[in-house]
């Protein structure tokens, strides 16, 4: 009893924490997996960015035989209705049939007579680029016609280049919604997994400590509670780093492939989803350890952490159908009650939907109730760790 007077709170949570870091960061497999899961984030990425560059070559390919002047109105039109138009002259008509036949060229065009062009194709062309060769013909003919009444065709489009449609959105569409959701999806997955692997790591730590008996040889140097936010703490940093290392990684890889362009909503969703970690797992973490404590083995251990599991897996089936409707009223609702807010907010954030208002005071709420169960956690602990035997079940550690 002495020895537990002398050894301060701090000290011994701090000395409880820095062991349960070291035994998870030198484990072999925990190296390795971290590794692989690296590798996988950077290659994924890499896929994507070369994938999305393929993008660059679905330019149309045009070729024309003869009179070149209608090249410079085909890649205007093409430009002007997002399909890249790419024309080469081409020597004479077999050759042209022959490209058309090989693939080479998507169509060949023979202007004729009075502004008419035959347009050779394998087989029927498509209508984004039936469309561009269209509007290409009509506006050379209409240049030709305008320049044989003497009219300057470049001087009459100067002068009626203000004629244009300016459009008003009320609801305008937001061009980076695609990499939002993208953004928000990896948010929930990683926090998903984070906060159920880590649970699980203090939940299987306090069982193995009971069933070995050494949580008794700890136990008689420091206090229930010391060993409980100790391991809670040391578990805690191991997690947060990693999340930290993924999330690094995988906005560097982002944002330097060019695959990810919202540089700092990216990093400003990082350090907030940091946060969220660790309120989600302190909430967690604490009753995963009081069900740890209730059984006495580990082939146990998963009958009283099963509610929390289902919890968890209530926040991410939740916050999955959310994340293509981040203001939708599923979203909005469940965001505002803790546990979810850990996960929902964070998707909401990274979605831009979230207000400064709701993220200060879900977080208030979030600390609120994290507390609560902490004090309710910490007192089946307490009671629980030292009993062998028979399981306790939620109803009975809660009712003694």
């Amino acid at each position: 009893m002495s020895d537990r007077a002398t050894l301060p709170s701090v000290r011994a949570i701090a000395l409880v924490a820095r062991r349960e870091f070291v035994t998870q960061v030198q484990k072999k497999s925990f190296l390795i997996s971290n590794a692989v899961v690296l590798l996988v984030i950077i290659g994924g990425i890499v896929a994507a960015s070369v994938l999305s560059g393929t993008d660059d070559e679905s330019s149309s390919k045009v070729g024309i035989v003869g009179d070149q002047s209608l090249s410079e109105a085909l890649v205007a039109a093409g430009d002007a209705v997002g399909n890249p138009v790419e024309v080469t002259e081409v020597g004479d008509e077999q050759a042209a049939r022959r490209q058309v036949e090989n693939g080479h060229l998507d169509v060949a065009l023979l202007p004729g007579a009075d502004g008419a062009v035959t347009a050779i194709t394998k087989s029927q062309i498509d209508a984004p680029l039936r469309i561009v060769l269209d509007g290409a013909v009509a506006a050379q003919a209409q240049t030709e016609a305008l320049a044989t009444q003497g009219v300057d065709a470049s001087q009459l489009a100067q002068d009626t280049s203000s004629a244009a449609v300016i459009v008003d959105a009320i609801d305008p569409p937001d061009p980076e919604r695609g990499q939002r959701i993208a953004l928000s999806m990896a948010v929930v997955v990683l926090l998903y997994m984070q906060i159920l692997a880590f649970g699980m790591y203090v939940a299987m730590g306090v069982v193995e400590e009971k069933s070995s008996r050494v949580v008794e040889l700890l136990l008689s140097t420091l206090r229930p509670l010391q060993l409980l936010w100790g391991k809670v703490i040391g578990i805690g940093a191991v997690g947060l780093a990693q999340l930290t290392v993924y999330g690094v990684v995988g906005v560097s890889a982002g944002t330097s492939t060019g695959v990810l362009t919202l540089g700092g909503t990216a990093w400003g969703t990082l350090v907030g989803t940091l946060g969220w970690f660790v309120l989600g797992f302190a909430f967690f973490a604490v009753l995963y350890a009081a069900a740890g404590s209730m059984v006495s083995r580990q082939e146990d251990v998963n009958s009283t952490a099963m509610p929390l599991t289902i919890l968890v897996m209530g926040m991410f089936f939740a916050a999955f159908f959310s994340s293509q409707d981040p203001e939708g009223t599923l979203s909005n609702v469940l965001s505002w009650i803790p546990p979810f807010s850990a996960i929902l907010m964070p998707l909401r954030i990274a979605a831009g939907v979230a207000t400064p208002t709701q993220v200060v005071t879900t977080v208030a709420l979030m600390l609120v109730v994290t507390v609560a169960m902490s004090a309710v956690a910490a007192r089946i602990y307490q009671r629980s760790i030292l009993r062998m035997g028979k399981t306790v079940s939620w109803r009975e550690a809660l009712a003694r």
